[in-house]
């Protein structure tokens, strides 16, 4: 149930920001938001190298442990995510605050030309790195090839 309800609040982000309205007034400050995209280009990096250690490194505690090996969360990736296992292209979005968390919407294209709205949410670490907590993908608009 709880893997639901943060489904559901990662969903309705993505509707705002698709609709242009933020999430909570709060600004994310520059550093921030070079943290936030770093770590979602180096699971992106990792997803192209078929690096399934790396890309899961990236991910918060609960998602590696719900997953439990590197492989089994990369096959999840691959069958689930396709658009975020292998994009053609990546635009990144402003990043807004929910809470204590980043979401950071990410526009992506798939091999077809189809684009995807893809929000990452991402929580800080006591280690004070950001880790992605959560990813919802939405397709939207017509093929573009």
């Amino acid at each position: 149930m709880h893997a639901l309800l943060r489904t559901f609040q990662v969903l309705l982000a993505a509707c705002a920001l698709l609709a242009g309205a933020a999430v909570n007034a709060a600004d994310v400050s520059r550093a921030v938001a070079r943290q936030v995209r770093a770590v979602i280009e180096s699971q992106l990096a990792a997803f192209a190298a078929n690096d399934a250690r790396r890309a899961l490194s990236y991910a918060a505690p609960g998602i590696r442990e719900k997953f439990g090996t590197p492989e089994g969360f990369l096959t999840m990736v691959r069958e689930g995510y396709p658009v975020v296992y292998r994009p053609t292209s990546v635009t990144f979005l402003r990043p807004e605050r929910s809470g204590a968390d980043i979401m950071q919407a990410v526009q992506m294209k798939d091999s077809e030309g189809f684009l995807w709205l893809t929000v990452y949410q991402l929580q800080r670490q006591a280690d004070r790195s950001w880790r992605i907590s959560g990813c919802v993908t939405m397709r939207y608009g017509g093929s573009t090839a």
